[in-house]
């Protein structure tokens, strides 16, 4: 009987390290696939000229990534100022303030736009928010849009990371042990006061981490913001232009030119900073946190 249980702890330890080195090994494999397909281009061309030229005819052996660079990163910046406040403000009521029947109502909620495929969101963008920036909001601002711009992909992306910060932040919220709650209510403070000395304290690394992969999620989506955006090489501050991220860069042209030197290698380049930008988003939220749980 004791050999028996050894060996099937030892089969267990074995299947779960197993398990463990092969998460641990799939981004590196990723990391290492990427730079071997990009490295072609990166012989021909210097980092800095890649990064930050705005240049980009791929007939001439041009690659320049800045514009592209610079969409993503904006229409990121975009979904992000969108959506948080959103999803901050409406995880404390419907944890702190709202009635338990609500929250049992938009749990699932929650959970059927988190399944929405992305192709769905695109054509909601198409269908509602790129009218809206064009008929409204840009002359509004005293001038003209065709719809199909940053902000219109900000918009989609924010409403796209909503129910994953949301869902994220209901669970930490309810993490916080009640407790705590009562303890600083029976000490007079106002319910208010306890969401923002105890709750929002308590489950600052949790709201951080939430926010993290927000941000991850937003600068990697794809065909939603292809949709919407635009897809026009600019670097503008206007968020009424169009723009042309690094996603939509690679969905809209991979496959196609292959027969244009080095053109390959400058998608799998661009996938390349993808996986980069987001692993150090990644690894500086997971820094951040770990310096406030250390506080």
């Amino acid at each position: 009987m004791n050999k028996k249980r050894r060996l099937t702890d030892l089969l267990v330890n074995i299947w779960m390290r197993g398990g463990l080195y092969i998460l641990l090994a799939i981004p590196v494999l990723i990391g290492i696939g990427l730079y071997w397909k990009a490295a072609p281009l990166l012989r021909h061309e210097s980092l800095a000229n890649l990064l930050f030229s705005g240049k980009w005819f791929p007939m001439k052996g041009e690659f320049g990534f800045l514009p592209f660079i610079y969409s993503s990163v904006y229409v990121t910046l975009l979904a992000f100022i969108l959506s948080v406040p959103l999803c901050l403000f409406a995880a404390i009521y419907l944890t702190q303030f709202s009635k338990q029947r609500l929250l049992n109502f938009m749990l699932p909620v929650i959970d059927i736009l988190a399944g929405i495929p992305s192709v769905v969101y695109g054509v909601w963008g198409i269908l509602v928010i790129v009218p809206l920036v064009s008929d409204k909001i840009a002359p509004f601002f005293g001038t003209t849009s065709s719809g199909y711009s940053l902000l219109a992909g900000g918009i989609v992306l924010a409403v796209m990371c909503i129910p994953y910060i949301l869902n994220m932040l209901i669970e930490v919220f309810h993490t916080i042990p009640v407790g705590m709650k009562e303890a600083s209510l029976s000490l007079g403070a106002t319910h208010w006061e306890m969401v923002k000395h105890v709750i929002i304290r308590k489950g600052f690394p949790g709201i951080i981490s939430a926010f993290g992969l927000g941000i991850a999620k937003a600068f990697g989506e794809t065909i939603a913001v292809l949709m919407v955006v635009g897809n026009t090489l600019n670097i503008t501050l206007s968020p009424l232009k169009p723009g042309y991220p690094l996603p939509a860069l690679i969905a809209n042209n991979y496959g196609e030119m292959m027969s244009i030197p080095d053109y390959d290698s400058a998608l799998m380049f661009a996938a390349l900073l993808l996986f980069v930008v987001i692993l150090i988003i990644n690894l500086f939220f997971r820094y951040f946190i770990h310096k406030t749980e250390q506080v």
